[in-house]
């Protein structure tokens, strides 16, 4: 449920905090003639958002056997690459509500239809980019674990009304602390969706775990009981995995411990 809960929520407050600005923006600047392409970029990245989930449905409906775990595994890499971006990209972003704000400033500068258009581009790009990374994130956690409905639908509640009150309740909302807390746990998601996409390949044979199990600590947290099932779904436990598995999770938060240093180094050099 909270694995659910992690991704929709941070998923949709990005695109909120995007809409959010734009709205800020425009009633700031008496363009309030333009509330209502907003709303149509809102509607129609939905949309095209539920249409990208049948047609993902339809295609990896396809697949059986083998070629079918050979397809999770891919999805659930693709899933931890595209959480990894995300995390990094917003690592970097200390002043988001500037940059978006100059983007809207540069679409009003245009002539009144290429305003609209701009505008409306914006908004339906930052909703569908969003809905598409959802779908494949929540496709690689039904595969590693399954999907939590109520998990993911209160995420979605919490994030609007997280944004909404960021930029109705004068900013009070510390939205730092907030994506600090909430990086550091999708990182060690992420983490589990890579040893996981592992194993899968392990599974078909494409790869060797090298030592298989690693060891085998079920007997005192296992995996299937109701502990054991929160932390594989969240964390990616497994409690007798593969050498392989192991390197895997421990190579990829090494990567991430990596790019996050560099972030941090560029920033202090920023400064001075």
């Amino acid at each position: 449920m909270l694995e659910s809960f992690l991704v929709t929520s941070r998923e949709t407050l990005e695109a909120s905090l995007v809409v959010g600005i734009v709205l800020a923006y425009l009633n700031r600047t008496n363009n309030q003639s333009y509330r209502k392409t907003v709303y149509y970029g809102i509607i129609f990245g939905i949309l095209a958002s539920i249409l990208a989930a049948f047609i993902f449905t339809f295609f990896s409906g396809g697949f059986e056997g083998t070629a079918e775990q050979i397809f999770e595994g891919i999805t659930m890499l693709i899933g931890a690459f595209l959480l990894t971006t995300m995390i990094l990209w917003m690592m970097q972003q200390r002043h988001i509500s500037k940059e978006i704000e100059g983007k809207v400033e540069k679409h009003l500068m245009s002539t009144q239809l290429f305003s609209h258009i701009g505008i409306f581009m914006l908004i339906f790009v930052a909703i569908i980019r969003e809905g598409v990374e959802t779908v494949i994130f929540l496709n690689a956690i039904n595969y590693a674990s399954g999907i939590n409905f109520v998990g993911g639908t209160l995420g979605i509640i919490a994030a609007v009304i997280a944004g909404y009150l960021f930029f109705v309740s004068t900013r009070k909302i510390n939205l730092k602390k907030l994506f600090n807390v909430s990086s550091i746990l999708l990182i060690l998601f992420a983490a589990g969706l890579v040893a996981h996409a592992v194993h899968e390949f392990e599974e078909t044979g494409l790869v060797s775990g090298i030592i298989t199990p690693l060891f085998d600590i079920n007997h005192i947290l296992n995996e299937k009981g109701v502990a054991g099932s929160f932390l594989k779904g969240l964390f990616g436990y497994n409690g007798n995995p593969s050498l392989l598995e192991v390197m895997a999770y421990a190579a990829y938060l090494g990567v991430i411990f990596y790019l996050y240093k560099r972030i941090e180094s560029s920033r202090v050099t920023a400064k001075v």
